[in-house]
């Protein structure tokens, strides 16, 4: 192994690379870009056995990964916001017909008014598509779980497409140590690509037909076991991948320092960073608060997360993205999991348009839970760092 000071979206590229990922579709869009110009030129210098398709458009981009992964070959792509948004029809083609394609969503603000700053709001929306989704606290984590999506999707038990989510500019630019695990690693780690059906010329098959109602809901329900077998295979994705490397993250999820906690925090992305200062803070003081970093939207750990909160008072969930019902899609997917269990859940919006999140601000959110904790009323939603009377 080799510790290189890389951005996240490098980090990202390297993984791929070390995947022996075989066709890599692209198209330009900040804050993803680095990801594929850093794989061609892997290609160029000989780094990487893999053709790279320039498309004229993200559309056209998962459309040739969808053929891709049909042909039978390990297939990555990358995107971020609009490029996303423009996938949005091939985003069901993939899932639905069971192709594991790994994609890297460099997460930003999409929409009208929107920026190139972070933001969860492109790849929230797309969690119903039948795509797994893994949200990466650091560089380290993005290399990591690259590698272990390919495991995950390329799993007989699950065989379906994979977003690895990165915070963009707050990992995709920014340079952080990353240990980068050598190719005999990733080799006993990830076994070569074998593909249950491929489209062949010698061998004609049919894929993606008009499903009439006779066969449709069977093959909805057999996509839905297959996104609950994933539970399964991420842990021992996880585990294996720890035996090898020393890196463990927990799975679909990952406590800190929740063993007699009273209330704590549950959110995505490089939030968690700030958040374990956080609670360390309050630890000092005497506060028994806790951090639940969610990591795996897709599948979502439902019931995991009741058992992990069966001793709180309370629980807040920090949402970087609104879903316009009062509520952010966090908080939406956690009260879901937690109804009926008694516990008092908050959501907390922050970090929207890539606003910056403090300390402070994460500490403001504990003390609303820690309120929360003792029977005071306090608001189901509050966006933490708004400027001007916005009350």
């Amino acid at each position: 192994m080799a510790v290189r000071t890389i951005t996240g979206d490098q980090a990202v590229a390297y993984a791929v690379m070390l995947a022996r990922a075989e066709v890599i579709p692209g198209f330009p869009i900040t804050p993803q870009t680095i990801i594929i110009e850093q794989i061609t030129e892997f290609i160029n210098d000989g780094l990487m056995d893999a053709d790279f398709i320039s498309a004229e458009s993200e559309h056209s981009v998962l459309s040739a990964a969808v053929g891709a992964s049909a042909g039978g070959v390990r297939t990555f792509t990358a995107t971020s916001s609009q490029g996303l948004a423009l996938m949005y029809e091939m985003l069901f083609a993939a899932a639905p017909n069971r192709l594991p394609v790994v994609m890297a969503i460099a997460n930003r603000s999409l929409g009208a008014a929107s920026g190139i700053w972070t933001e969860h709001n492109d790849s929230l929306p797309v969690r119903e598509s039948g795509w797994l989704q893994v949200y990466v606290e650091d560089n380290q984590e993005a290399l990591d779980m690259t590698i272990q999506a390919f495991r995950v999707a390329e799993d007989r038990r699950v065989m379906l497409p994979m977003m690895v989510c990165l915070d963009g500019f707050i990992l995709s630019h920014v340079v952080e140590g990353v240990d980068i695990p050598d190719q005999a690693t990733v080799d006993r780690y990830l076994p070569k690509f074998a593909p249950v059906n491929v489209l062949d010329p010698r061998d004609p098959v049919m894929i993606n037909p008009v499903t009439p109602p006779e066969f449709a809901t069977e093959m909805r329900y057999q996509q839905d076991r297959a996104v609950q077998a994933s539970r399964t295979v991420i842990a021992e994705a996880d585990e294996e991948f720890a035996a090898l490397t020393g890196r463990r993250y927990g799975g679909l999820f990952e406590c800190y320092r929740m063993d007699d906690a009273d209330y704590a925090l549950a959110g995505l992305g490089t939030w968690a960073g700030l958040a374990r200062e956080a609670v360390d803070r309050l630890r000092e003081e005497g506060k028994k608060a806790g951090l639940i970093k969610l990591r795996y939207m897709r599948p979502f750990p439902g019931e995991e997360l009741r058992q992990a909160t069966l001793n709180l008072r309370a629980l807040g969930t920090f949402d970087r993205s609104a879903a316009f019902n009062g509520y952010g899609p966090v908080f939406t997917e956690v009260r879901n999991a937690l109804y009926g269990s008694g516990i008092t859940v908050t959501d907390h919006v922050a970090g929207i348009g890539g606003r910056d999140i403090t300390v402070e601000t994460v500490l403001d959110m504990y003390d609303l839970v820690e309120r929360s904790a003792r029977g005071e009323k306090v608001r189901d939603c509050t966006w933490h760092t708004l400027r001007g009377d916005m009350e």
